[in-house]
């Protein structure tokens, strides 16, 4: 049966998600995508009016996408400790993924020309991130709303962060795509991650 309405348009949104990380978004264009997804460019352009409205709409998805799998740090357990030390290193492990970084490079170099699309980009992978982590140091860890940004910010900033610059400009390699939680002790080395914790939440990090 052929697909239609929101089906047709997810399909397609998984379909130019490959093609733009494939080919880049300036080699990407809508036949291949078109022919990707096995359908026609009418139906295409009945979805997506232009190259630059697909684009923003798979820079959702892959938003959408991320933080779904990042999830919120009381996801990782009780211990309050342990569930920031594992949210940062799942927040990096996600990150160091080849897809993920793909997908920051184009972000990067479409960021003059479609800012919109980076700033969606960034709000997902960095904003939203760090209010996620400063939500539950503020409620667990007994922090005012200032303090509890001003450390996820140094959480993040000293053990997210060098590592991904780095992978970003292929001085390290990516994680493969397969890399999920069952994997992430041998992806992310855990003890400087828990020592940042310790050092930045201090006495508090003790009692958890």
């Amino acid at each position: 049966m052929a697909r239609r309405g929101d089906e047709l348009r997810e399909h397609i949104l998984w379909a130019a998600k490959d093609v733009f990380l494939e080919l880049g978004f300036a080699r990407a264009s809508m036949d291949a995508v078109a022919a990707r997804a096995g359908t026609s460019k009418r139906s295409l352009y009945a979805h997506f009016e232009s190259k630059d409205r697909l684009f923003l709409a798979v820079v959702d998805l892959a938003r959408d996408l991320y933080l779904g799998r990042l999830r919120t740090p009381d996801a990782y357990g009780e211990d309050a400790v342990e569930a920031v030390v594992v949210y940062c290193a799942r927040f990096l492990q996600l990150l160091l993924r080849r897809p993920a970084l793909r997908t920051c490079r184009l972000g990067i170099a479409e960021a003059e020309r479609l800012p919109e699309a980076s700033a969606r980009y960034h709000d997902a992978i960095f904003d939203t991130s760090r209010r996620r982590l400063a939500g539950y140091l503020a409620e667990r860890f007994d922090l005012s709303p200032a303090a509890a940004e001003e450390a996820a910010g140094r959480l993040l900033g000293g053990t997210v962060h060098p590592r991904l610059f780095r992978a970003l400009l292929g001085v390290e390699p990516p994680l493969d795509e397969a890399a999920d939680e069952a994997s992430l002790a041998a992806d992310v080395d855990l003890a400087p991650i828990r020592a940042a914790v310790t050092a930045v939440l201090g006495p508090s990090a003790g009692g958890g």
